[in-house]
């Protein structure tokens, strides 16, 4: 059974009443009363989100994870794997795949579903050769000179001691390096968890949209509650300074897009939400196919130097 969202007890409590209304009368006037006042408070909740909520309903297990949008959004996608050096991740999944009748490359961290699937996937934390594998995508996409779409949802790389001695730094910082120097439009989306160094290496992209409850951050809030306040209880405070969401995210200028999602979440309505992502995509890949490459090149650079000036 998947973990349930303590802000949305209220909700599930309501749910329930009517449900349990609707086998002993049917539906009723007060049926129908009490699914007005459910309506109205989940704009209650979801209108008044606080950051620390945000993370929990990014973390959510039941969101749709990147294979699911890549089912429902690209057509005749194919999987490569490998990095060519020590082996294949399954923690990054990619290849080639049609969006709009046009070919694209498709590279994505890909959580699980359930105890044995999230082990295999690692939850979603890629090893070094997960992320040389993107950087041979990476490249096969401008040699084939077609448009990179990545899809970010992960904690972070993953922090154990064989990624070090295979050297997690090093294959991070090069997917940074290559993505932003890649000669092909390039456009990132942040489904759910964008944490630390192992988002950026995929998400170094010409535009950066982000689903309206994902987070995008330098460190995880538990993290960060670590370092300053020396407990990760303070991990709800934490959230709230580090400006992970993607309101916050797009006031400062770091983002471009925020995707919109239907009240409680992508998991409730996952096909509207893919189609949110399959019409900013378009839109974007329209424009940045449009510049000239040169000029597209230019501004991605000028985009990175510009984030964190005064």
């Amino acid at each position: 059974m998947e973990d349930k969202l303590t802000f949305e007890l209220p909700l599930l409590e309501m749910e329930e009443k009517i449900r349990l209304l609707v086998e002993k009368e049917g539906e009723t006037k007060n049926t129908a009363k009490l699914t007005l006042l459910l309506k109205k408070k989940e704009e209650e909740i979801y209108q008044n989100l606080t950051p620390w909520q945000v993370v929990q309903l990014a973390r959510y297990q039941g969101r749709p994870r990147s294979l699911d949008y890549i089912n429902m959004i690209f057509e005749s996608f194919l999987e490569l794997h490998g990095d060519r050096r020590f082996g294949d991740d399954p923690a990054i999944v990619g290849g080639l795949a049609f969006f709009n009748k046009h070919t694209v490359m498709v590279i994505a961290q890909q959580k699980g579903r359930g105890v044995d699937d999230n082990l295999f996937r690692r939850f979603g934390m890629p090893y070094p050769e997960g992320y040389r594998k993107a950087q041979r995508l990476m490249r096969l996409a401008e040699k084939m000179k077609i448009p990179l779409i990545t899809l970010v949802d992960t904690p972070g790389a993953f922090p154990g001691i064989e990624s070090e001695e295979r050297g997690q730094a090093e294959a991070i910082s090069l997917s940074i390096s290559l993505m932003l120097s890649l000669q092909i439009p390039t456009v990132a989306v942040v489904i759910g968890e964008g944490g630390s160094g192992g988002a950026l290496a995929l998400a170094s992209a010409d535009k950066i949209l982000m689903l309206k409850y994902s987070i995008f951050s330098v460190i995880s809030p538990e993290g960060c509650a670590a370092i300053l306040w020396k407990d990760e209880k303070y991990a709800e405070k934490a959230a709230g300074e580090l400006k992970l969401t993607a309101r916050d995210l797009w006031k400062l200028k770091i983002i471009d897009v925020i995707i919109e999602e239907p009240l409680r979440g992508a998991h409730y309505h996952p096909e509207q939400v893919a189609r949110n992502i399959s019409d900013s995509l378009s839109h974007h890949l329209n424009l940045l196919r449009s510049l000239p490459l040169d000029t597209l090149v230019q501004l991605r650079k000028e985009k990175y130097l510009k984030i964190g000036k005064l």
